[in-house]
């Protein structure tokens, strides 16, 4: 959940130029990771959960006991199910069952975490905001004219590899951020407001609430 929420308040951050036969100065980032890995974003972090421990705990005891409760449910529905001539109508019984507890369970857990998710998805935009101006310093630092992410190229040596230099210059630009949401406040809202404009990002798809 953690990389799906970096991701998603930086998907507007491009990486790569249009592709020509030979470019001098080719590198590779990995924007996500280069955020992951900022002051600002690891002190948010710790911050977050300081601030939602109750909560955060609330969550993992309801997610603790809803395992100990499904567990013999699962169990009884499967040893019932492979019993032969095994009945129909009890098992969409059993499984509609285990169903809704499991929902029910999910929507508190998610309550719950809710408070924590939305002041990391407003730390993450923020430190989102800087990053293409991160991107930018770091290319034309390390005179690179061309920087693709790691898996659109087919191989590359570990020297070609500047996300270091971009949390660098993450940590220079947005040292820290507000972890503490205006009532308000949407996610995109501060992005649209305030990010540079640019090219959509290849879709990345990476999906836990980051503790």
């Amino acid at each position: 959940m953690t990389k799906f929420l970096i991701a998603a308040a930086i998907a507007p951050i491009a990486l790569a130029a249009p592709a020509v036969a030979q470019v001098n100065g080719i590198a590779v980032a990995d924007p996500e990771n280069a955020v992951l890995q900022s002051n600002a974003w690891k002190t948010a972090v710790s911050q977050i959960q300081t601030t939602y421990k109750a909560q955060i705990d609330q969550a993992q005891t309801r997610q603790n006991a809803l395992q100990a409760e499904l567990n013999p449910l699962v169990q009884a529905f499967n040893t019932a199910r492979a019993a032969p001539n095994a009945n129909e109508a009890s098992l969409r019984t059993q499984a509609t069952a285990i169903q809704q507890k499991q929902e029910a369970a999910n929507a508190e857990i998610q309550r719950l975490t809710q408070p924590a998710q939305r002041a990391r998805a407003y730390a993450a935009e923020q430190i989102g905001a800087q990053l293409q101006a991160a991107v930018n310093a770091a290319m034309a630092r390390k005179k690179v004219t061309l920087l693709l992410r790691p898996e659109a190229a087919v191989q590359a040596q570990p020297s070609t590899d500047i996300t270091a230099d971009v949390t660098t210059e993450l940590n220079r630009l947005v040292p820290s951020v507000n972890v503490t949401p205006p009532a308000n406040w949407q996610p995109g809202g501060q992005q649209q407001a305030g990010a540079p404009a640019a090219a959509p990002a290849a879709a990345r798809a990476q999906a836990p609430t980051g503790r």
